[in-house]
């Protein structure tokens, strides 16, 4: 069995690890028209003309906004979700981990409080799933 308080760590080393390797956000998200090839939902980084492709999301329709195939709500989640947001949330990930730590005889058995409550969700979902 581990531990939520390893849980947490793991997790939080996890996005530290993945946001070090990524490129520094933030990150937008962008529509672009391929033409005949249809659109499709871009993630790009840089300001002006430094902006650099980051992701890539075709459609695949000539649609502009075929909800069908819509994945500009993907672009903009991805784009919102980069390593600037992945630093801080394993902050918040570290924080509950110490709280699991000094608090290991209910958070071992709950786990305890609302603080820990999300945070070990979230750790769970990067670890790849249940842990316990």
């Amino acid at each position: 069995m581990t531990a939520p308080a390893d849980e947490l760590r793991t997790a939080a080393q996890t996005l530290r690890d993945l946001a070090k390797a990524a490129t520094p956000g933030p990150w937008r998200q962008h529509d672009t028209h391929l033409g005949q090839y249809g659109h499709t939902a871009t993630v790009l980084s840089g300001e002006g003309n430094a902006t650099d492709l980051r992701a890539w999301l075709p459609t695949m329709s000539q649609e502009s906004w075929d909800e069908t195939r819509n994945v500009w709500a993907d672009g903009a989640y991805i784009a919102a979700v980069h390593p600037g947001a992945g630093s801080a949330l394993a902050d918040w990930l570290d924080v509950a981990a110490e709280h699991c730590r000094g608090h290991h005889l209910c958070c071992d058995n709950g786990p305890c409080t609302e603080t820990a409550k999300p945070a070990l969700a979230v750790a769970r979902a990067l670890n790849g799933g249940e842990q316990r």
